[in-house]
């Protein structure tokens, strides 16, 4: 797919070292560009980490090597931890479900790379399973071909400006395609796995990530039906609404239905069909739209599609507006909605990501997702 063929562009990859940045690098150079590599340094680094940057340069060095292209590292830490990390740590604190990736994506990979290094060059290319369309003169952020691995919700809070200077190589292409690519191609990181876990933390476990900063203080465990004790745990930011598994609780399946963070409580309900654990209506704060916002005509809402979380699918509902700010309905259940979580709108048919925002309540009666 050939990215500007009137003329060329001075572009910069972001590269990783796994194998979707390297076929953004392989593509390019196969249509005739040569980008310049940027690998941006952040996570977590020290004698208490298990995730190490060096196979990931090693990797990208390699990548550039094949190609005789420059790469560059950039550090971007300090950035990171100031405004990634603390507002992580912060979000949990308030008993909220936060999003590192969505965040990180916004402040550092397009935000203090672009501000420090991306304003140089025309156009920066990720290895990101999103879609640039370009329609009525305006740049739109679409899905990806490969549902399962679609990234447009890890995206959905760029500025347009953002958008506007990216473009996404392998968007239309497969997973497996890349893949086979990688292989034909004979690129370094051709057989990597894919990458796990936050953003750039790496191998980290996310609860001793939360344990290195909040630490543990032990709490009850309350099923909300019958107000039992049914165990305990080591603190409340390790537990997320719609929880099932590591709660450690026998005759399951247990699920987290709310938390009570003065008191240092989780609530939990029993069985794979209580009702407990699913909603039909949250509302999103400071709704973010990338492009233009998504049309909402004042009586009866609109038909759009969503996603409350990273999944392999989308869910089909209705958004209305009124003096409190947007409400997202679906007729079909929608399990574990979580405060501080991003819930992410596309048009009906899922084309188009439109944008963001933070989950800030359930309309539930049965309280599900509050925080007391």
């Amino acid at each position: 797919m050939c990215i500007f063929a009137s003329e060329m562009k001075n572009i910069a990859v972001l590269i990783s070292g796994g194998v979707d940045s390297a076929v953004v690098v392989h593509q390019l150079c196969e249509q005739g560009y040569k980008p310049d590599l940027h690998y941006i340094k952040i996570g977590m680094e020290g004698e208490d980490s298990s995730c190490s940057a060096e196979e990931d340069i090693e990797l990208s060095q390699a990548t550039a090597r094949k190609y005789g292209l420059k790469l560059e590292v950039t550090d971007l830490q300090k950035e990171y931890w100031e405004q990634v990390v603390g507002y992580a740590i912060e979000r949990v604190k308030q008993g909220l479900t936060p999003n590192p990736d969505v965040m990180c994506n916004r402040l550092i990979k397009f935000g203090a790379f672009e501000q420090r290094i991306g304003k140089d060059y025309d156009l920066i290319a990720t290895g990101h399973y999103a879609q640039r369309i370009e329609e009525g003169g305006l740049v739109w952020l679409g899905t990806a071909k490969d549902p399962v691995k679609d990234q447009t919700d890890f995206l959905a809070q760029l500025s347009y400006e953002q958008l506007a200077h990216t473009i996404f190589p392998i968007g239309h292409l497969m997973k497996e395609e890349v893949r086979d690519i990688a292989i034909r191609a004979g690129l370094p990181s051709a057989r990597r796995k894919d990458s796990q876990g936050i953003c750039f933390l790496g191998k980290i476990n996310y609860n001793d990530f939360l344990r290195r900063f909040l630490g543990e203080k032990e709490g009850r465990v309350i099923d909300i039906e019958t107000g039992k004790v049914v165990g305990t745990h080591r603190g409340y930011w390790f537990h997320t609404i719609g929880q099932r598994k590591g709660l450690g609780l026998g005759g399951g399946p247990w699920f987290v239905v709310k938390k009570n963070i003065k008191k240092n409580i989780i609530f939990v309900a029993n069985g794979w069909d209580t009702q407990l654990q699913y909603g039909h209506d949250f509302r999103l704060a400071d709704l973010h739209f990338i492009t233009a916002p998504f049309p909402v005509p004042p009586e009866g809402g609109s038909e759009i599609s969503f996603k409350i979380r990273h999944v392999d699918h989308f869910m089909q509902g209705t958004i209305t507006q009124d003096e409190e700010g947007y409400r997202i309905h679906s007729d079909d259940p929608i399990q574990g909605i979580a405060p501080g979580q991003f819930g992410c709108i596309y048009d009906k048919d899922h084309r188009i990501c439109y944008g963001s925002g933070e989950i800030a309540y359930s309309q539930k009666g049965h309280l599900q997702g509050q925080i007391s």
